[in-house]
Order: C-alpha cells, then structure tokens, then sequence
C-alpha cells in the first residue's frame, strides 16, 4: 500500500519584501552597505539572523506598507526598504507517494 510523505525542498531565494503572506522562511543573510550600517545591525539585533524562521504576516494598505514579520514569537513592523536587505530561502515541500518497508521474516 502506497503512503504519501511530504518531503521539504529548500531552495527558492528572494528578499523578505518578496515573500508572499503566510509563507515560511529561513533566514540567510542581512544585507550590509557599509561595515558600520546600523539598519543592518539593528536587524541582527532584532533576530534577523542565518538559520531563523521568518513569516510575513500582513501588510498596510497604503503601498502595502509597513510589513508584519514574525520571526519565532515576536512580531516587527518593518518598511519595506529595510525588509529588502534581509535575503531569506523559501520553505517549498511536496508530496511523495513511497512504499512501506517490507519486513524480514526469521527463517
């Protein structure tokens, strides 16, 4: 008998700006425009680091602006100037059907 499985893929990249509502991210870098950028730092500060989980959870209505984001269980307003320098990896998964393991019997 066949089992579907759900299998995660990760691999689609886009800026935290891009990200559609309700879609998991991983974190992978902030970007930087000078050694000493304070947005960038304060992002980092704020838990916007390599290997976190990021959502997008609404936007405004205005130029949808500013962007809810949740990363673990605190929730930020950012403009979308500063969400554009956090580059996140899309959580994309699909289902698999696979077949159970057949067992060994003792001889």
């Amino acid at each position: 008998m066949l089992q579907l499985r759900t299998i995660p893929i990760w691999r689609l990249l886009v800026r935290l700006s891009e990200l559609p509502r309700r879609t998991t991210a991983i974190v992978l870098d902030v970007e930087a425009i000078s050694s000493n950028d304070a947005v960038a730092r304060r992002l980092r500060e704020l838990g916007f680091v390599n290997g976190e989980r990021v959502e997008v959870m609404a936007a405004g209505p205005v130029g949808a602006e500013p962007l809810l984001v949740q990363i673990g269980f605190t929730r930020f307003a950012l403009r979308r100037r500063e969400a554009d320098r956090v580059q996140v990896r899309v959580a994309v998964s699909v289902d698999v059907a696979i077949e159970p393991r057949a067992t060994v019997e003792a001889a």
